[in-house]
């Protein structure tokens, strides 16, 4: 084997750089994202960014009520057990995987309770195969979807380590449903979906969570919804501001996807990201 990738896979196995770093180094050494892509969930299944034993976190499963019956999640807090302003985070189509999970522990270790729900508890929570999550989504009844997501920011609203602030952030199919979150839900401070779907324009009126919007450059199907948007939240007077990542592509966040992961524009929206949820949710 190339000593150059026995020793890449060797340092990510290890935890001395980070899935991240693995991902855009395997994809200069094999010559092809395609083949990292194989490769990448059996290698980095133990390189998160922030791994499981962090210990600098407290993690647990646990489970809250929603319209569609107790509803499974992730719970990721820094360990000291004081009131923190709270983030609910939003999975991608293929459900709650570990990358998402790796995304609630990011969030804790930047300051704030985070609840990661699984949209899919009321089919018994996400598979293993997470090639089935997409249809299984499919079959979801979107509002109760919707609402299951209010139930979570009403949970951490009233969770005894927390503020009573609460923002949201989500990832494609998490993006529109945080989107859908921020019209159902008036205590929802503040909201981040990335490359998500807008809401119907008739609804942006009922939004009263201040809005960062990150979309991808080279995302069509979204960003055509993106005009009429922005002016329906100017209409509305809803305090937002848009960010286009000129170059990246639908999904940039996730860098357990080498086809679609843009670090440079990862790593900036993630900065906007908890900088915006601190100036909202921690004044």
């Amino acid at each position: 084997m190339n000593t150059r990738w026995t020793d890449l896979y060797d340092a990510c196995a290890g935890r001395l750089v980070a899935r991240r770093e693995f991902v855009t180094g395997a994809v200069d050494l094999v010559g092809g994202a395609a083949v990292v892509a194989a490769l990448v969930p059996a290698i980095t299944a133990q390189a998160d960014i922030v791994p499981k034993d962090d210990p600098r976190l407290h993690t647990e499963w646990i489970r809250y009520s929603a319209p569609a019956g107790e509803m499974r999640a992730y719970l990721a807090r820094q360990k000291e057990e004081k009131k923190r302003p709270a983030v609910v985070v939003i999975h991608e189509n293929r459900g709650l995987t570990p990358h998402i999970q790796d995304v609630a522990r990011r969030m804790a270790l930047e300051g704030f309770l985070t609840l990661a729900p699984d949209a899919l508890s009321p089919m018994g929570g996400t598979p293993e195969d997470t090639s089935q999550v997409p249809a299984l989504i499919g079959k979801l009844d979107a509002e109760t979807t919707a609402r299951n997501f209010v139930a979570a920011v009403q949970y951490l609203k009233t969770h005894p380590l927390s503020t009573g602030k609460v923002g949201c952030t989500g990832f494609c199919w998490g993006g529109g449903m945080t989107n859908q979150v921020a019209v159902r839900s008036p205590d929802l401070l503040a909201a981040v979906p990335y490359y998500g779907m807008q809401p119907a324009l008739q609804d942006v009126p009922k939004i009263k969570a201040a809005l960062l919007l990150q979309y991808a450059g080279n995302d069509e199907r979204i960003n055509r919804g993106i005009p009429a948007f922005e002016e329906a939240l100017k209409k509305a007077k809803v305090e937002s501001k848009i960010y286009i990542y000129q170059g990246a592509q639908h999904a940039f966040n996730n860098d357990t996807n080498p086809d679609r992961y843009n670090k440079e524009a990862a790593d900036l929206a993630w900065k906007r990201t908890i900088a915006f949820f601190k100036e909202k949710l921690q004044t």
